[in-house]
C-alpha cells in the first residue's frame, strides 16, 4: 500500500479511536453516577488524568458532561440525559419480553405470559402457549386477581400502596385472617428472592411461577409468569422453571436499564 492510499485512513482512524475513548469516558460517567472526581474517573478508565481531562472538556463543551463548580466533580450533562431519555422512550416491554418468553417456553415447554398493570389490575398482554397436547389457556386481555394469583402478588409486592389500595381492599375483604397472613408471607418471599412459586392459588391443579421486570429507576414494568399442570410443573421441575424465569426476568430488565429495587 502506498503512502498516498494509506494517509487518508490515518486521520479517519484517529477520529474513530478518539470517539471510542470519548464514549468510554461517557459510559464511565454513567457507571460512576451521580458524580465523580477526575482522579477516580481516570483510575476507573485506566487512563492518565491529563488525557481524561481533555476529553471531559470536550464533553462539557458539547453538553454531554457537567462540572460541579463547588466540588469540581463531573457528571452527565443535559445532552447525555436527552439521549438517554430518547432511547428509553423507544423501549417497549412487550417487544423486549416477547423473544425472551418464546425462548423460555421452548426450554420449559410450559405456557409463559407477560402481564402489565391496567386500570382493572394485572392484565395479560402476551402469551406463549406450551407446545404439548395439553395446554393451559391464558387469554390476552385476562385480568388476574391481585391477591389470588402469583402474578398479582408480585404486582402487590413492587407497586406503590397507592396504586393497589382500592383493589387490595376489595379482595382482602373476602379473605380470612389466615389467608391474609399467608399473603404477607408470600410477599416477604417475593421481596427476598425476586421470584414466586405457588401451587393451585388461582386455579386448582395449576401451579405458577412469577417474577417482576423493571425499567430504569426500578420502575415495575410488568410480571412474567410460567403456568403448568400441577402434575407436571411441580417439585424439581417447578424449581427449575423458577430459576429460568428469574434469569429471563433479569434479562428483560437489563434490556430496559432496570434492576430489582433494594427493599
Amino acid at each position: 500500500m502506498t503512502e498516498q492510499s494509506a494517509s487518508p485512513a490515518g486521520p479517519r482512524q484517529q477520529k474513530v479511536q478518539s470517539a471510542e475513548v470519548g464514549v468510554g469516558i461517557l459510559k464511565a460517567l454513567a457507571e460512576l453516577a451521580p458524580a465523580t472526581s477526575l482522579s477516580r474517573l481516570a483510575e476507573y478508565v485506566g487512563m492518565p488524568a491529563s488525557k481524561v481531562h481533555r476529553y471531559l472538556q470536550a464533553l462539557v463543551d458539547s453538553g454531554f458532561a457537567e462540572q460541579d463548580p463547588v466540588t469540581n466533580h463531573y457528571r452527565l450533562g443535559r445532552s447525555a440525559l436527552q439521549v438517554g431519555l430518547a432511547a428509553l422512550s423507544q423501549l417497549d416491554v412487550l417487544k423486549i419480553a416477547a423473544p425472551e418468553l418464546s425462548a423460555l417456553r421452548d426450554g420449559l415447554n410450559e405456557t409463559c405470559f407477560l402481564a402489565v398493570w391496567g386500570n382493572k389490575g394485572p392484565t395479560v398482554v402476551y402469551v406463549e402457549q406450551s407446545l404439548g397436547a395439553v395446554t393451559l389457556v391464558t387469554q390476552i386481555g385476562s385480568v388476574l386477581p391481585l391477591l389470588g394469583s402469583s402474578t398479582g402478588l408480585v404486582f402487590d409486592t413492587f407497586l406503590s400502596p397507592a396504586e393497589t389500595a382500592a383493589l387490595r381492599q376489595a379482595e382482602a375483604a373476602a379473605l380470612n385472617a389466615k389467608q391474609l397472613k399467608d399473603i404477607d408471607r408470600h410477599i416477604e418471599e417475593i421481596r427476598s428472592t425476586g421470584v414466586h412459586q405457588i401451587h393451585g392459588l388461582l386455579m386448582a391443579g395449576v401451579n405458577a411461577v412469577s417474577s417482576p421486570v423493571f425499567a430504569m429507576g426500578s420502575k415495575l414494568m410488568g410480571v412474567v409468569t410460567v403456568v403448568g399442570s400441577a402434575s407436571v410443573l411441580t417439585g424439581e421441575r417447578q424449581a427449575l422453571a423458577a430459576q429460568q424465569l428469574l434469569k429471563t426476568a433479569r434479562a428483560i430488565s437489563a434490556r430496559m436499564g432496570g434492576d430489582m429495587p433494594k427493599l
